[in-house]
């Protein structure tokens, strides 16, 4: 009996982290933006391009510039993707799934914006692809790759 007591005990101790390093969670910036999901679910809204715009207002520069200019690759090279924000950046969506994305580098203090598209995007290439780019600023190149991008994302 004392054998089967200890057992259950024992079962019920948690695990210990062997990293040695205590896990911080979540930062500030990482919890506002799933706020901001949080509400972009709870008023969902027809017009969704009005929503993107004043989330690209609010991003200081170079950011607000690049979401500006990539607004407009996106918009003009899959007119049915619709524009919505997701986790309070701007997004396109096609049937209510998020197909690519902008992310601010100051909304995360990162060093770089990022353009990434979602799972649903058919970017499909062998077994290994990219889903997500580094930006630091907009050329040409760039942006005629991007354009390239967005139009296999829909196809």
């Amino acid at each position: 009996m004392a054998e089967r007591k200890a057992a259950k005990t024992g079962a019920r101790q948690s695990a210990r982290r062997t990293t040695g390093t205590a896990s911080t969670g979540f930062t500030d910036e990482e919890r506002a933006a799933m706020k901001e999901r949080a509400r972009e679910l709870k008023t969902a809204r027809a017009d969704g391009e009005s929503d993107l715009l004043a989330k690209i207002a609010e991003m200081p520069e170079p950011d607000r510039a690049m979401a500006t200019r990539l607004h407009a690759i996106v918009r003009a090279s899959a007119p049915a993707l619709s524009p919505r924000t997701w986790y309070g950046m701007p997004a396109y969506a096609r049937d209510g799934d998020v197909i690519c994305f902008f992310q601010s580098a100051q909304k995360f203090k990162a060093r770089y914006a990022t353009f990434g598209f979602s799972d649903k995007a058919n970017l499909d290439e062998g077994m290994m692809w990219p889903t997500s780019f580094a930006l630091k600023k907009l050329t040409a190149a760039e942006e005629a790759l991007i354009e390239a991008l967005v139009k296999k994302a829909v196809s």
